[in-house]
């Protein structure tokens, strides 16, 4: 995926308001649409990038085209590239003082997390999956030395002050080995091979 400036993501509660503001969205300003699609349970989501200018017009012609079934987004102004790059799939592998899980109820939130969180302390973005075989939330794994990875989370949880819903998180050092090298190949269950 390309390095853009700024990116926005939109979470919907209904799937043709969605669609509707995605085609808004992307008529609005000239954005790169990246994804937009569904997500359990019947959520609807659309991320775009761009410049950070038109990004901010096209997300606030979704907001306005969503009314009543926007649950919540996220506007990154100036994105980490780590988070633009982790959303597109990348995962980094590698030895680590401490791991620490992220969890949010919703999508947006658990990107506004991530990118503060790389951004304010010294952590690598293992992992972040967003909505499809998790409920709808959001998950990030963030590594590092154990001080870096608390401050890390601190961050997270005041990126998300003040708004809806909460971030649930685990930290745990010096992680099993076995279990790390689970983490590194995935976290989804079923992708996972026995032994």
């Amino acid at each position: 995926m390309t390095a853009f400036p700024a990116i926005a993501l939109l979470e919907f509660s209904s799937i043709a308001a969605g669609t509707f503001a995605a085609d808004r969205m992307v008529k609005k300003a000239e954005v790169t649409l990246l994804r937009a699609g569904t997500v359990q349970p019947g959520k609807y989501l659309v991320l775009i990038a761009g410049g950070e200018a038109e990004v901010a017009l096209a997300r606030d012609a979704g907001l306005e085209a969503a009314g009543a079934a926007m649950i919540d987004d996220v506007y990154l102004p100036d994105v980490h590239p780590t988070v633009v790059e982790a959303i597109d799939g990348q995962r980094r592998t590698g030895e680590y003082d401490a791991v620490t899980v992220l969890e949010t109820s919703g999508v947006p939130a658990i990107v506004r997390a991530t990118d503060a969180a790389v951004k304010g302390a010294l952590v690598e973005l293992l992992e972040l999956r967003l909505g499809d075989g998790l409920g709808g939330k959001g998950v990030a794994l963030l590594t590092g030395e154990r001080a870096d990875v608390e401050a890390a989370v601190e961050i997270a949880q005041r990126a998300l002050a003040g708004r809806e819903g909460a971030l649930c998180h685990a930290i745990i050092s010096r992680i099993d080995a076995a279990l790390a090298g689970r983490i590194e190949q995935t976290t989804r269950f079923a992708a996972q091979g026995g032994s």
